[in-house]
């Protein structure tokens, strides 16, 4: 990723993996900070880097809940028997 000052809604959807549509809410929520440039938004690079936190740490926690839910699957048994110690 070349680091831009600004990047539009179009760029900032292809970066986070969703849609223009998603983008346009979060702006009008307050999630994403941007501002109108007549009929578009553009998104500063410093609000682009506090997106990226927050959508790595979901992403990590999914593969976290999938990792638990396969070790819970396989190996319950041992882990209540080891709780009981």
């Amino acid at each position: 990723m070349t680091k831009k000052s600004m990047y539009s809604t179009a760029e900032v959807a292809h970066i986070l993996h969703l849609s223009r549509i998603e983008i346009f809410r979060k702006i009008k929520s307050g999630k994403i900070q941007a501002t109108k440039v007549g009929r578009n938004y553009v998104i500063p690079y410093e609000s682009l880097l506090g997106l990226l936190e927050d959508t790595v740490g979901v992403h990590s926690k999914k593969q976290i809940d999938a990792a638990i839910d396969k070790a819970l699957a396989e190996y319950g048994e041992v882990f209540k028997k080891l709780g009981r110690e």
